[in-house]
């Protein structure tokens, strides 16, 4: 068995914590998340021009191709763009059920000089073979070890982090049993988990109270997507008191509208005035951020955002509202090296 401890795992092997730079904690660069049933089979991609990108961009899952991330050249060139602009770490948490590309990553990886760290573990149901759902505690806790200490079955190549773990609205039993057996490995291997809640404001504090009542480490323990799923800072603070990390993910979606839910995503400002009341009480190593891309429309070839906004307008943005350099270090690269480290 290889010897994790102190070292953080990319899809090139391991490295000093000391190299992991800034860093985004929450991205997916080869995936397909197209709804399962959502198109008719063979129905081809929608071309994106420039009269149809902000609709395809507004009603993301609607179009056909628009969820599926498998162009190598573009992720190069993306990749590329946000290496340009000081990103050297990135986490991909395709995880089974998203179409998960090891070698595509690796490849990824050689060709941009990127650290690209990647995820194991199952995705939300709705998403996964049937194959899969008969699969005990102990089957799916062996095979997420064995995708961090041997490699994925297929490739080889080694996974630095569990997650992102699926649980979708109804939390079903089938998710509870894939919780499970990732705390099991988590404690068998010392690596993080990154979680994927279900859209409720007491999502995450559940989760995190099913994590410790199964002998899980609230600090080891990452919960994703809290611009979706949280909307008043107090409750925020009282999921961050648990010692829990707290990852805004959704940097770069500046529109209100959101496909799932009858809410009103923030944007960028107040993902900001979230994060500085997270600070100010008290919780600043416990803050991730990061932009969650999964669509097209949303990298810089397809009139996107990309993988450098954070780096290229944010980080100036925070500046300019009061963050102090040190906090930013910390947010982009102290904790993310703490968490990926394997303890």
């Amino acid at each position: 068995m290889i010897e994790l401890r102190g070292k953080i795992q990319t899809v090139r092997g391991l490295i000093d914590p000391e190299d992991l730079g800034y860093t985004l904690m929450h991205e997916h660069i080869l995936c397909d998340v197209t709804p399962p049933g959502k198109f008719p089979p063979g129905k081809p991609e929608e071309e994106i021009t420039l009269e149809n990108v902000w609709e395809i961009n507004y009603r993301w899952c609607e179009h056909p191709g628009n969820s599926r991330l498998d162009q190598e050249q573009v992720a190069v060139r993306e990749l590329n763009w946000a290496k340009e602009n000081g990103v050297k770490t990135i986490v991909e948490l395709s995880s089974i059920g998203m179409k998960r590309n090891p070698e595509g990553l690796r490849r990824l990886a050689e060709s941009t000089g990127l650290n690209i760290i990647m995820g194991c573990g199952y995705y939300i149901e709705e998403f996964l073979p049937g194959e899969v759902k008969n699969l005990s505690i102990e089957q799916i806790e062996a095979e997420i070890v064995n995708d961090i200490v041997n490699g994925s079955e297929k490739s080889g190549i080694r996974s630095g982090i569990i997650g992102e773990i699926g649980c979708s609205q109804s939390w079903t039993d089938f998710e509870r049993k894939v919780m499970r057996a990732a705390i099991i490995a988590q404690k068998e291997t010392g690596a993080a988990i990154n979680v994927h809640p279900y859209r409720s404001p007491d999502a995450g504090l559940q989760i995190i109270r099913f994590i410790e009542k199964h002998g899980g480490d609230p600090t080891r323990t990452i919960i994703s997507h809290i611009d979706r799923t949280i909307f008043d800072i107090k409750s925020v603070l009282e999921l961050a008191k648990s010692g829990c990390n707290i990852e805004y993910d959704f940097f770069g979606i500046e529109t209100t509208y959101y496909p799932f839910q009858n809410i009103d995503l923030p944007n960028d400002g107040i993902r900001l005035k979230h994060i500085r009341a997270l600070l100010d009480g008290g919780y600043t190593g416990q803050v991730l951020i990061s932009h969650d891309i999964c669509t097209k429309t949303r990298q810089k070839t397809y009139g996107g955002h990309g993988y450098s906004h954070i780096l290229r307008n944010v980080v100036p943005l925070m500046k300019n509202r009061g963050f102090s350099n040190e906090e930013i270090v910390t947010i982009l690269e102290t904790n993310p090296r703490r968490i990926l480290t394997f303890v």
